[in-house]
């Protein structure tokens, strides 16, 4: 039964209780240590990658333009979640003020929604190098990389303004406790208590727009280019034409099995554990993994840290 708008001016929550990662105490130290570790670990790569790309002439390509905006976009992403999971892990469950948790919300929103649209302009990147050689410096001009990376990051705040604004509007009458390590959309909607109708609408538009509509231009554009491969002449040609997605394909794949599982679902989410799980993927483990699975096979990345290393 739904309280009165009275009762729930009242009873409003104003702070929320992060259970965080564990509550279990014998485990909890260990894990902080390995969190620490990769997170110092994530935001080294990442700047690494940067720095990399900035300083050397070699790697100023619309392909490492794209993948240093993915390395930005992940120290800033990694940055929102991971404090929450490490305090969590050194205090326990902890309170974080209304504010507070709907900032995290804001900006975590803004950039898994700019994450996707990049990834989506990186698919389109390598189909037209590969589908498309001939017009790849015409069609992948400078002026377009741009606009395409503003694109990503003024629509994920977009996005962000309007979900973030259905969620706080909500009235969160108690209790407050949020399985969760850091504010997310589903454990939010789980403690409202009220209609929660027009939030969801607006979170599984949204998942539509952003996650299914982006990950169909990865996989149409995917799709263009195994047939271009597939009707190469030679074996060499083939294998150079795919190592230079095979990464990539690999960063979509991993991505969106964790994120599509969770988001696009207009329905609240009841096995918390589990969506606890698939956020330490895409909130740690992928920006961790990505700049391995893209410089890790890259000849151009590995002479220019070769150059800046001095190394013969």
């Amino acid at each position: 039964m739904e309280k009165s708008p009275e009762l729930a001016n009242m009873t409003r929550v104003q702070e929320f209780v992060l259970l965080g990662l564990s509550t279990r105490l014998d485990i909890r130290d260990i894990l902080f240590v390995i969190f620490l570790a990769l997170y110092l670990l994530t935001l080294l790569e990442n700047t690494l990658i940067i720095f990399l790309i900035c300083r050397h002439t070699d790697l100023h390509k619309p392909m490492y333009f794209f993948l240093g905006n993915m390395s930005s976009l992940e120290m800033c992403y990694v940055s929102v979640t991971m404090p929450s999971l490490l305090v969590g892990l050194w205090t326990g469950p902890y309170l974080i003020s209304f504010t507070a948790c709907m900032t995290q919300l804001f900006f975590f929103i803004s950039l898994i929604c700019t994450e996707c649209t990049l990834l989506a302009s990186m698919a389109y990147d390598r189909y037209v190098a590969i589908c498309c050689p001939l017009h790849y410096p015409l069609l992948m001009r400078p002026q377009v990389c741009l606009n395409l990376a503003m694109a990503s990051w003024i629509g994920g705040l977009l996005v962000s303004v309007a979900k973030t604004a259905c969620i706080a509007s909500l009235s969160y009458c108690g209790p407050n406790v949020l399985n969760q390590f850091f504010c997310d959309v589903s454990p939010l909607l789980n403690l409202s208590c009220t209609h929660v109708a027009l939030t969801e609408l607006v979170d599984f538009i949204s998942a539509i727009v952003i996650f299914c509509g982006t990950l169909l231009v990865a996989l149409a554009s995917y799709s263009a280019i195994g047939l271009t491969v597939l009707r190469m002449p030679s074996a060499a040609a083939r294998h150079k034409a795919f190592s230079t997605c095979a990464s990539h394909l690999v960063v979509v794949g991993i991505f969106y099995s964790a994120a599509l599982f969770i988001y696009c679902r207009p329905s609240r989410i009841k096995s918390m554990d589990l969506n606890k799980v698939l956020s330490v993927v895409y909130t740690v483990a992928t920006p961790l993994c990505n700049p391995v699975i893209y410089c890790l096979r890259n000849k151009e990345v590995h002479a220019a840290l070769q150059k800046t290393l001095h190394w013969p």
